[in-house]
């Protein structure tokens, strides 16, 4: 460590006692040099680079078997859990369900503070796709920096969760949420926003981080094809999109997730996701790429100003968004040291760009696929199967909508070299949903909803025969080759590298796994009763390592069900705070199981005429309920599960479905879409399912 490295530091522990004294340039500093204070996790990735490794070692391979739980924290929430904690010399902070900000003691489980920005429950519920999820916060100087589902970003003093100001970052008559974490950097906050499959334009902005005042704004889909576009990379965009549904719908690309942060070439990179609706027949009917759809894009982090960008698949279909994690690191290729940046997006394959200028150096599988074959190098453009684009012929596409690797936080090990991240091999059934018509503020996906079929054939024109699985995979991002992998019984949340060798995993079963970096053997296993998806963290307190994460079932797996869903539903879903370190063995509380009971009301049966009204239910529920309550009317065991629903819910569904009585409790009125009679036959296809139970 250089002299002058230590000056700046010591002036930077000294000022932190009086935290309006920090200035921006000292944060900045300390943000960029996360390695000189190793014991704390300052940003989103634990560094601009994303790369979420640690060069923490006090827990490794030789004593990991050591680890156990020390503490944990009821966050009295009952949703999805996606958040990645920040800590900062002691004190963690955190964002639960429903946008609760927490402080906590980060050595002994203590709440210091919580603040609840009292997100509205009817906007989650009309347009939130994915759950009451939150991915984090950010720190800046004397700030908590928080986004909501209903599109505030709020500033939170640090040390009393007072609220110092918060504005708005969205039309409030568009259905946008934010889901995703804000990062700071060098004074500003970027923030992004959801909501494309409901009918939005996307875009990601910087704020001024000490007033909130709007500094730049880059859209990711240009604007209205009738009228001039803004800037001439909104004209280049403009020339890659046909027809008008999309000046209808907005076009999506909505930027969710991902952000890196290079301070030295001063670009900002984030990931575009998909359009609306997803197939591109419907929003753009005589083709083209669709910029900035499914893309990787670089801008100058001051100015907002396009550097350039990567479209990993032109003219998406797929929903195959390129919001999953962006790594940055420098690695050595052919003999040549490269800046790069990785990306192992929903499509399956695993990119690796020169992050100075975008160019494509390499890309290849990382899981089996069948809509494309390769990347053309040359072109930097997948080449796709003859059958890929669907349209009306009904197809198996592997992967499918959740791609082959969703938002769960990938992490790089500059030790080893590689890349770890949950990878899926699950297909999707897509067909045009030949009714389709936009429904602005409804979802606009345009293709069949919640159908399986595996009867359907590939892209190849045969019949599906691929094994669904779900793996922790270890990747060379040089030789892009698979390193190993490890076949896990349910689906995989996010990943920390450390130097002790190790990365740590949580699955949708509740367990939490440390394995060796080098081979996979796993080494270390704790159960927990409820989903464990976020990213975790490691930190030091008073010379001690600690290990934690999230710990509670949601976000779109949770909701749709999937793996174990039967289980699932039966175990009330607790969201905790879980910490571990070497030496302890504190037990959680006994897991609390819903009471179930079927309660079909006598009075209903005779409604039940022919299988016809189960169909036409089914079709119904698959179009507007699934998403929430389940494939198959079976719960993911977040959302109620309605073959459970009490003889006065029976009574009350049409109030309940049409007329929006329980819209404060995250259930919208469905009246602008289907009529009363609808509303019956979706009813008689829970009684029906109801009744499957006891047969």
């Amino acid at each position: 460590m250089s002299s002058n490295l230590n000056k700046k530091t010591f002036v930077l522990f000294i000022s932190l006692s009086v935290n309006s004294l920090i200035s921006a340039e000292d944060w900045s500093f300390r943000t960029d040099n996360p390695d000189a204070e190793p014991h704390n996790w300052l940003v989103h990735g634990r560094s601009y680079s994303e790369q979420r490794f640690s060069p923490l070692n006090k827990i490794n391979t030789s004593n990991v078997q050591g680890l156990g739980l020390d503490w944990f924290l009821d966050l009295d929430t009952d949703r999805g859990l996606e958040g990645t904690p920040i800590v900062v010399d002691g004190i963690m902070y955190l964002s639960a369900a429903w946008n609760i900000v927490f402080a906590i003691d980060a050595k002994t489980g203590k709440e210091l503070w919580r603040h609840d920005p009292k997100v509205s429950r009817a906007w989650v519920a009309a347009y939130s796709c994915c759950d009451a999820v939150s991915r984090g916060v950010a720190i800046w100087r004397d700030q908590v920096i928080a986004a909501t589902l209903d599109g505030r970003l709020i500033s939170l003093d640090r040390e009393t969760g007072i609220p110092k100001w918060s504005i708005l970052t969205i039309d409030p008559k568009k259905p946008y949420t934010i889901t995703g974490a804000p990062r700071v950097l060098n004074d500003k906050i970027i923030i992004g926003n959801s909501g494309a499959d409901y009918g939005v334009r996307g875009y990601v902005s910087a704020y001024e981080a000490m007033s909130g005042d709007l500094l730049w704004r880059f859209f990711t889909v240009p604007g209205d094809p009738l009228k001039a576009q803004v800037n001439k990379t909104l004209e280049m965009a403009s020339k890659t999109w046909t027809g008008d549904e999309w000046r209808r719908t907005g076009g999506g690309g909505t930027a969710w997730n991902a952000f890196a942060f290079d301070s030295k070439l001063n670009l900002l990179y984030f990931g575009v996701g998909n359009g609306t609706p997803w197939s591109r027949e419907f929003r753009s009917p005589d083709g083209g790429d669709n910029l900035f759809l499914s893309s990787i894009v670089a801008l100058e982090a001051d100015t907002g100003v396009y550097a350039w960008h990567y479209q990993t698949t032109p003219g998406d279909s797929w929903n195959f968004s390129a919001v999953e994690s962006i790594i940055l690191a420098d690695i050595k290729i052919a003999g040549q040291q490269r800046q790069v940046l990785m990306q192992a997006p929903k499509n399956g394959f695993f990119y690796v760009l020169d992050r100075s200028n975008g160019e494509l150096i390499s890309a290849e599988k990382y899981i089996p696929l069948n809509w494309a074959s390769h990347v053309d190098l040359k072109t930097g453009r997948p080449v796709e199967y003859p059958y890929a684009r669907y349209k009306n012929e009904g197809r198996l596409i592997l992967p499918g909508p959740s791609g082959g690797h969703s938002w769960h936080p990938m992490s790089f090990s500059p030790i080893t070299g590689h890349a770890y991240f949950s990878a899926l091999s699950i297909p999707g059934y897509y067909n045009h949903d030949r009714g389709y018509k936009f429904k602005p503020g409804f979802q606009n996906t345009g293709i069949e909803e919640g159908v399986i079929d595996f009867r359907a054939k590939d892209p190849q024109d045969k019949p599906f025969k691929g094994k669904l699985s779900t793996n922790l995979l270890a990747w060379d991002p040089v030789s892009q080759t698979e390193a190993w992998r490890v076949r896990n019984s349910a689906l995989g949340g996010g990943t920390i590298a450390t130097s002790g060798n190790l990365v740590f995993q949580g699955l949708a079963s509740g367990d939490f796994i440390a394995y060796e970096t080098d081979n996979g053997k796993a080494l270390w296993k704790f159960s927990s009763d409820i989903a464990i998806m976020a990213g975790p963290i490691t930190y030091e307190v008073d010379g001690e390592q600690y290990i934690a994460v999230l710990s509670g079932r949601g976000g779109g797996s949770g909701l749709v069900g999937g793996l174990m869903a039967e289980r699932w539903g039966k175990i009330l879903n607790e969201n905790r705070v879980l910490a571990f370190k070497l030496g302890s063995t504190k037990k959680l509380p006994k897991q609390r199981m819903r009471r179930l009971e079927v309660n079909i009301p006598q009075s209903l049966l005779p409604q039940l005429k022919s299988n016809d009204s189960k169909i036409k239910g089914k079709n119904l529920y698959d179009k507007y309920c699934y998403m929430c309550h389940g494939l198959e009317a079976i719960s993911g065991g977040v959302i109620p599960d309605l073959r459970y629903s009490s003889q006065q819910t029976y009574f009350d569904w049409i109030d309940i479905v049409l007329g929006g009585s329980k819209v404060n409790q995250g259930m919208r009125s469905f009246s602008e879409v289907i009529n009363k009679s609808q509303a019956l036959q979706i009813r008689n296809y829970i009684i029906h399912k109801a009744i499957e139970l006891s047969d």
